[in-house]
């Protein structure tokens, strides 16, 4: 009962921690995307990350492991796949911004390690 509690807990805790980032992503890059939004941005954007990490695998940790309810249960029941849909379509909507935002880490690191140099 214990890890059904925890679980549950970390669950919420990272659907309520991945909402806080995306918003937090979105109002540093309504600002001018100068380096200090940006930096907000990228940790905003990390954030989120571990939050969907923390948020899938606990997610997958209680179906797989039937803390709850059994496995059967779930894929049968239409208002737990309609939740499946639409974390797909949110993975599917990240897609673009991450890829976005992973690029412009790269050339923000590659642009840094270019200025450091023997000399």
């Amino acid at each position: 009962m214990t890890l059904a509690w925890l679980l549950a807990s970390f669950h919420l805790l990272a659907l309520g921690i991945g909402l806080g980032a995306v918003w937090w992503r979105g109002q540093a890059l309504a600002s001018d995307l100068d380096q200090a939004a940006l930096q907000r941005a990228f940790r905003a954007d990390s954030l989120w990350g571990l939050s969907a990490i923390l948020w899938i695998s606990t997610g997958l940790w209680r179906l797989l492991a039937e803390t709850e309810k059994s496995t059967g249960y779930y894929l049968q029941n239409h208002l737990f796949l309609t939740k499946m849909g639409l974390l797909v379509l949110i993975i599917l909507l990240e897609l673009w911004p991450m890829a976005t935002l992973v690029g412009w880490r790269w050339r923000r690191a590659a642009a840094a390690a270019g200025s450091v140099g023997p000399g």
